[in-house]
């Protein structure tokens, strides 16, 4: 039989949203590239997705129900039907409801699988049920938030205008690992003469393609963009005329904040010398067309929001936000594009039910009252591995009296503690539709292979369940291709130019960015926010982080790996190999002083747990700074526990996200 190409898109959880090209054969993806027709990705993909075959098509893939026969943790299960999976879950929550009630039922999800369907179908599901609702934050909303602090709801500029700038600032993101695509083109900018600059906390592997990098203290960026304004009003390297028309408050921040951020005090916070920063403030204020690109890192921390708003605040003293290049990317928000309430039906909802926020796992499953959490459903994502306080996640799991069902392709961490694991289908096994949060381009991909063994996919589990327990709506008896249908019918300016037929085709497609020229900012005002007197610090500010003041030698850096993403594709063993194993890195002068070396299993501790690494080392990483990559699963550790032993339940100050950036940790020879 010969082999066809069907067009597909990455669904994991990057900025980028590749566009695929599949060669299927006999039922079976024998191979995957970039297609070169994709507006953004343009024919290339990351180091963890070539070979994507390998994951779909993996002897470890779940293919199967099973039914936990041995102790939780122990990985031990026995196989079961789909019809019997079913009715036990209908059942075991028939019970709990009588019991304690809906609230006690707890999903659990996140980014998994990015597709606006797979990903969200379960929301419709439980607000019908009335379980307990998840504050979905351990990403990046405090980045939002930062954002919405100066901008509003003004969208972000299109990646592609850096053919424009004349400098290029990378500000806490290691494009090479998280976003190869924006990292090509800023090396073309650089090609064409713009500068390239390089702001975080180590020399990651996208500091080699800079011209040169800044290395700042965990946590003191925020306090960095506040000299930089500092010697911009100073030297008068500003645009008045902009300020005057399109910004609100600098005369405020100009006289109670910025004084305050001299040179030599930023260079006390942030550990860069006063000529670094005085460099730095030199290229950005005589730059025509500056764009900064930041990364979500920075606002996981417990000042993440200030620090956001502090930096986004910078092209608007120099005009850049108004010039074609410039101004700041943090990502794209296009949800505006489509109707999601079609498929999250908040409508469902009887009342509003309380509300669990997913960074605070171990103390929900273990400290929460009025109902306690009874059951928790796990959907594309791996909590034992990803979520803070390792040890206290692992806790709850292992209660006896819990009853998890996780929808795993693989045996995870999680799926290990589960009553039930239901096999899940791959990206290349359902349909769906994807947007990007690194451009604005999107793409609808249909299942391109029948599913492996017995798997299904999230919206067919829940239209199964839903028919279990008698759900009445009718909404539960349509297909994932209706839904699609859906949530692209509505009358959007952002997708009003996209013919029906080219995305139909499964070509990735751009969406139109809405602008009026007249309101270019929208916000309240229709300026540019820097003084915003809805919040409780109306000016930004340094805000020290969670951590400033913990114990430890070390800053824990839990940073993105080149060959993983968060907790996915550690089912490759070729990919772990080029790891070389769960790492821990630190300064070579360090490691000297605490008498451990190179290759050596060491132990991270600090008050929340302690785990075992492979100690690295390299004259990257400054002292008193530990370097860890990815979210590692147990098994392939080599101790009992992974980096989120190490992570704190601690959250930002807006938004309620994630500080795994935020945390202090000591390290010892292993014993």
């Amino acid at each position: 039989m010969p082999s066809t190409i069907v067009r597909s898109a990455c669904p994991y959880d990057c900025p980028d949203t590749c566009g695929i090209l599949a060669t299927i054969e006999n039922g079976q993806v024998i191979a995957v590239s970039g297609d070169p027709d994709h507006p953004y990705s343009k024919g290339t993909l990351c180091a963890k997705m070539n070979n994507y075959e390998r994951t779909v098509h993996s002897p470890d893939r779940l293919t199967t129900p099973l039914v936990r026969s041995g102790p939780k943790g122990s990985g031990q299960f026995r196989p079961i039907s789909w019809d019997e999976a079913i009715a036990m879950i209908a059942e075991k929550w028939r019970g709990i409801i009588a019991a304690h009630g809906a609230e006690a039922i707890l999903p659990y999800s996140y980014a998994g699988t990015m597709g606006i369907i797979q990903r969200n179908s379960g929301h419709s599901f439980f607000h019908r049920l009335g379980a307990s609702r998840l504050d979905r934050t351990i990403c990046s909303p405090a980045k939002d938030e930062g954002w919405r602090a100066v901008m509003g709801n003004t969208p972000a500029v299109d990646p592609d205008s850096i053919t424009e700038s004349d400098l290029v600032i990378l500000w806490g993101i290691d494009a090479a690992a998280t976003s190869v695509h924006f990292l090509h083109r800023a090396a073309q900018a650089k090609k064409r003469g713009a500068k390239l600059l390089v702001i975080d906390t180590y020399l990651t592997r996208t500091a080699a393609a800079a011209d040169h990098a800044f290395l700042v203290r965990p946590g003191s960026d925020g306090a960095l963009a506040l000299g930089i304004m500092h010697i911009l009003d100073r030297d008068n390297r500003i645009d008045r005329d902009f300020i005057k028309d399109n910004v609100q408050g600098f005369p405020e921040l100009a006289s109670h904040i910025l004084p305050e951020y001299s040179p030599d005090k930023v260079s006390a916070l942030t550990g860069i010398s006063v000529r670094e920063i005085e460099q730095l403030a030199a290229t950005y204020g005589q730059a025509n067309a500056p764009l900064i690109r930041l990364g979500s890192g920075l606002s996981r921390y417990g000042n993440g929001a200030m620090t956001i708003r502090t930096i986004a605040c910078l092209p608007a003293l120099t005009g850049a936000y108004a010039k074609p290049g410039g101004g700041c990317f943090g990502g794209t928000a296009t949800s505006g594009a489509f109707a999601m309430n079609e498929i999250t039906r908040e409508d469902f909802m009887a009342r509003p039910t309380r509300i669990v926020n997913m960074n605070r796992l171990g103390e929900a499953l273990n400290n929460l009252s009025d109902p306690p959490v009874m059951s928790l459903y796990v959907y594309h994502s791996n909590p034992a591995a990803i979520t803070p306080d390792q040890n206290s996640v692992i806790k709850g799991l292992s209660r006896e009296e819990l009853f998890t069902v996780v929808h795993e392709r693989f045996l995870t961490d999680t799926a290990r503690y589960a009553d039930l694991v239901l096999p899940a289908t791959s990206s290349m096994e359902h349909s769906d539709i994807y947007r990007s949060y690194g451009s604005y381009c999107i793409q609808r991909a249909i299942a391109a292979i029948p599913p492996v063994g017995a798997s299904k996919s999230n919206w067919e589990v829940f239209a199964l369940l839903a028919g279990e327990l008698g759900f009445e709506q009718s909404f539960f008896r349509q297909s994932t291709d209706e839904l699609i249908d859906k949530v692209m019918s509505g009358d959007s300016p952002w997708t009003n130019n996209i013919e029906t037929g080219i995305i139909n085709s499964g070509k990735g497609v751009r969406l139109t960015v809405p602008s009026d020229p007249s309101r270019p900012y929208l916000t309240p005002s229709g300026k540019i926010e820097l003084l915003n007197p809805t919040l409780a610090n109306p000016l930004p500010h340094y805000l020290p982080p969670h951590a400033a003041e913990d114990p430890g030698q070390f800053w824990l850096m839990t940073a993105p790996a080149f060959y993983g993403l968060n907790s996915s594709f550690f089912e490759r063993e070729e990919l772990r190999s080029k790891q070389g194993g769960m790492r821990i890195i630190i300064n070579p002068q360090d490691a000297a002083d605490l008498g451990i070396s190179d290759g050596s299993v060491v132990t991270a501790w600090n008050s929340y747990g302690e785990v075992d690494f492979i100690l690295g080392l390299s004259e990257k990483v400054p002292s008193s700074i530990a370097v860890t990559e990815g979210a590692w699963w147990i098994a392939h550790s080599p101790g009992r526990r992974t980096v989120n032993a190490l992570t704190s339940q601690r959250l930002t100050d807006m938004g309620r996200g994630s500080t795994f950036y935020d945390n202090r940790v000591d390290i010892r020879g292993k014993t």
